[in-house]
């Protein structure tokens, strides 16, 4: 770590030429009331020059000094961004995710993924200080970055050309994060916060009891497993369905507190609090800093919704495999720290970062409609849950200059990611309308005529990395540096997802006379014996669903060399260029109930990735670079894991493909940037990748409809990218007030274009399948990327005071249409499931005041002011299908941060 008084930048040699490094310089104000931030500043003084980010990624090291006339972006031989914490304070986006939406080519999908030049999250590499992390989502390979506060992170480094010190799998982008380290003065900062979302507060919503510790996003152990059921679990035996065990399992399952929905009229607001501290000793020629930071979040989400399904190719409501209104509430708890400690002594440094994200979501969902193209029965379901995710990370790093010419990196980390979802239930109740005795009744048959089976699933995911890495440059001379680095990474994953039915048998007027009763008093545990008295013709059967499928382990080692070489070639032209060599095994291990264990995947792959970089240099407020490089994608376990999964916020069930490969990628670009005053600039780029074996998401099953996965042929994707940044100060209006004042622009715009390549003779594997498939039965020939928006836009128009902390900015941002998955495919080929995120516009007040002395920083924000909805739907000749349509509210909240 590198003080920032010294106004100097740790970069890696990697990413900086050593003979054309400068540091950015700013005469913006400084993140004062930013959690965390150098409290050295007062908003009654002047600002400070703004310290340059610290950023800590894989390759040697190298100091800095800072120079006025240059940018990171500048410098850098790659094309990258850094958000400093300044920057990142000025969007008010409460996590990481939110910020990076507003970087160029870069938008944000689902729960904090983020897509880069509108490539999937699978091509997306997500990096913490240089290290990898692993995922609490069974779906995801790549951490959501919503789970990342602001509060903890220094900088954020988005590189889009490859650039061989990084891990090969680097289709769109790397997204580096660095956390905080020593802070230049000791510092106590608390803040706090409280949001009004008008979809959702204050409105009607749905929950149920769970337990009284619920709001801590912690259970007390009211949802712990049952002795019986985790005696079964950890056997290797099927149990019969009409035994003994599955009846004292099933009496024990379903109780008021977990199985009971219930309606609120008036939902809470969203509220959030925050502490960070840190302080410093000088120990002669040594620095110790420690710095820790600690938050939670309360937020609630309610969703009236839109789900619709067909099987053919019309919109008919009357042809709707199913049609229903839904309103779930997920109320989101997060809990995070962060606790580092670093050692600096001259120019080398040792840096220990521990952090802790537990991120709960208490989820309640009513479903009222029809299915199976029949309007006239009616449907309603229920849905209680609990998913509780977990990310635990430590890293040590060291940073250290031999000498002159020679500095070395080492690192290493563990980090381990946890999912828990008990207790997920799910009923459904009938009303057939006929007439008949039950017939004005919901009824749960529980799996006997039209109705499902009530299910209970439990399902846990635990993945743990283990990382290593060393990277050692030399200066050999003027303007030349080689670099040699080593990487070691171990992902082990076990999931285990165990569903079971219950299903009724019997006299039907006793199982639809039941059937009117609310789950937790239709499952009590004596209706599980009520057939074993004289006359009750009754039964209750527990079925283990999932016992072949229920379990499975994944695993991932990869080992990785890399060198490289960086220097001036003439005055004007620098190199980057270097070679990675990666070898990679990667599995998948079914573990079925009472059957031996099967390797359903297993790959091994090596590949050499070369990278080439030249920037030249026109004039020196002027230049261009070009690269070239190749880069592979390598599938998700949730992608090869034959398992089904049902994700609440998308509405859909996932099931994995292990016949899947590896995707390559050749990539090229070419970038003009003119820089015509500090902290201004225009950049104009084009880029270009060819994707071998994209790995593309399906639609399949005409009563299921699953989601799978399967390699595409080929695919092109192209596109520019125009970025500007422009100050104008306004004292030249005269007046106090426009005195220190600035106006601050920023725009980019990303064009992208993408096409499968697919051939009438073209081939792809399908689990299951009994013979080769050709890829024209699932993918239509010219059809764009999943999750590839045409159309990027971001814009920045915001006012601020360059001596103490007061700004205001309006931030608009819009995304075209994208494909999120393919239509059902079979004896039918239906059009995509478009999602469109249209246009958002936001504002964000920022203030710093002074009350008793203190600095106080107040914020005010206007999110979604144009009330975008969340539109996810399919275009038939007859009308619109909506897959997934609902409101999103308009979201004001109010926070004010004091520092100490």
């Amino acid at each position: 770590m590198i003080k920032p008084r010294l106004v100097t930048l740790l970069l890696s040699t990697a990413i900086l030429a050593p003979t054309s490094a400068w540091a950015q310089d700013s005469t913006s104000a400084p993140a004062s009331g930013a959690v965390g931030a150098d409290p050295a500043s007062s908003t009654a003084e002047p600002a400070a020059e703004e310290a340059a980010p610290d950023v800590s990624i894989p390759g040697g090291a190298i100091i800095v000094t800072g120079q006025r006339n240059r940018n990171i972006e500048r410098v850098a031989p790659q094309v990258v961004s850094v958000l400093s914490t300044e920057q990142i304070a000025r969007t008010g986006e409460g996590d990481i995710a939110g910020a990076l939406g507003r970087v160029t080519g870069l938008s944000v999908v689902g729960n904090g993924y983020v897509y880069v030049r509108g490539l999937g999250d699978r091509y997306s590499l997500a990096l913490l200080n240089g290290s990898p992390l692993p995922s609490p989502e069974p779906l995801k390979r790549v951490v959501p970055l919503d789970l990342f506060p602001t509060s903890i992170i220094a900088s954020s480094l988005v590189q889009k050309s490859y650039s061989t010190n990084f891990p090969g799998e680097f289709g769109g982008g790397v997204i580096n994060l660095t956390t905080k380290s020593i802070p230049e003065e000791s510092f106590l900062t608390i803040g706090g916060g409280i949001g009004w979302d008008t979809e959702s507060t204050n409105k009607l919503g749905y929950t149920y009891y769970g337990a009284k510790s619920d709001w801590t996003g912690y259970d007390n152990g009211n949802r712990s497993i049952p002795p019986a059921l985790k005696s079964y679990l950890n056997g290797n035996t099927v149990m019969g369905s009409n035994s003994d065990q599955a009846k004292e399992i099933g009496s024990v399952l379903f109780r008021g507190r977990n199985a009971v929905v219930q309606r609120i009229d008036k939902m809470q607001p969203n509220f959030s609090v925050d502490l960070s501290a840190g302080t410093k000793f000088e120990m002669g020629e040594v620095t110790l800093g420690v710095i820790g930071a600690a938050g939670y979040s309360n937020k609630t989400q309610t969703r009236d919704a839109i789900q619709q399904l067909t099987q053919g190719l019309s919109a008919n409501p009357n042809n709707l495999w199913e049609d229903y209104r839904t309103v779930s509430t997920d109320n989101r708890i997060v809990v995070n720290g962060m606790l580092g400690m670093g050692l600096e002594w001259g120019e080398n440094s040792i840096r220990w970062t521990n952090v802790y994200i537990h991120d709960t979501s208490k989820f309640t969902r009513l479903r009222a409609g029809n299915q199976e193209s029949n309007p006239a029965v009616d449907f309603i379901s229920q849905k209680t849950a609990w998913y509780e995710r977990a990310l635990l990370d430590t890293q040590l790093t060291g940073e250290f200059k031999v000498d002159d010419k020679t500095t070395i990196d080492l690192r290493g980390g563990f980090a381990n990611s946890k999912r828990l979802s008990p207790f997920e239930i799910d009923s459904e109740y009938i009303r057939t309308n006929d007439g008949t005795q039950f017939g004005q009744n919901y009824v749960n048959t529980l799996g006997t005529g039209a109705v499902d089976p009530t299910t209970i699933t439990f399902s846990r995911l635990s993945e743990d990395v283990w990382s290593a890495g060393a990277d050692v440059s030399h200066q050999f001379f003027d303007g030349w540096r080689g670099t040699v680095g080593y990487a070691y990474q171990l992902n082990r994953r076990t999931n285990t997802n165990r569903q079971f039915g219950v299903y009724a048998s019997g006299d039907q007027n006793l199982i639809q006379s039941f059937g009117l009763l609310r789950p937790d008093v239709l499952l009590q545990p004596g209706m599980w014996y009520i057939n074993q008295a004289g006359g009750v013709n009754y039964n209750l059967e527990l079925r283990d669903l999932t016992a072949n499928v229920g379990l499975f382990d994944a695993r991932l080692l990869n080992h990785a060399f890399y060198g490289k070489v960086d220097g001036q070639i003439t005055d004007s032209l620098s190199v980057d260029a270097g070679v990675r060599w990666e070898y990679a095994k990667q599995s998948t291990v079914l573990r079925p109930v009472g059957a031996p264990a099967e390797a359903t995947t297993d790959l091994k792959k090596e590949y050499f990735l070369p990278a080439l970089t030249l920037t030249y240099e026109i004039e020196p407020s002027m230049q261009v670079r070009v690269n070239g490089s190749k880069t592979i994608a390598r599938p998700q376990f949730r992608e090869l894991v034959y398992q089904n999964f049902y994700d609440p916020d998308s509405n859909r069930t996932y099931r994995g493909n292990p016949f899947l490969k590896d995707s390559q990628l050749y990539n090229a670009e070419a970038r003009f940037e003119w820089y015509f005053g500090r902290d201004e600039r225009v950049s104009l780029g084009g880029f270009y990748k060819h994707i071998k074996n994209p790995i593309e998401s399906i639609l399949a099953g005409s009563e299921s409809f699953i989601t799978t996965y399967a390699n595409a042929p080929a695919a092109d994707l192209y596109g520019a990218e125009l970025e500007v940044q422009k100050h104008v100060y306004l004292d030249t209006l005269g007046g106090s007030f426009f005195e220190n004042r600035r106006l601050v622009l920023v725009g980019n715009y990303t064009y992208t274009k993408s096409k499968l390549k697919v051939g009438d003779d073209d081939t792809t594997d399908i689990y299951g399948a009994s013979t080769t498939q050709f890829a024209r039965d699932y993918f239509r020939n010219g059809a764009p990327l999943t999750g590839q928006a045409e159309h990027l836009l971001n814009l920045q128009l915001g006012m601020e005071d360059t001596e103490k902390l007061s700004q205001q900015t309006i931030l608009l941002s819009y995304a075209s249409k994208r494909s999120v998955s393919r239509g059902l495919v079979g004896t039918v080929r239906q059009p995509d499931v478009i999602e469109y995120p249209g246009l958002r516009i936001d504002v964000v007040l920022r203030q710093g005041i002074q009350v008793g002395g203190k600095e106080i920083e107040l914020k005010a924000e206007g999110r979604n002011l144009t009330g975008r909805k969340h539109l996810e739907y399919q275009t038939f000749e007859d009308g619109r299908v909506d897959f997934n349509t609902y409101d999103l509210g308009r979201v004001f909240s109010l926070s004010a941060t004091a520092k100490f």
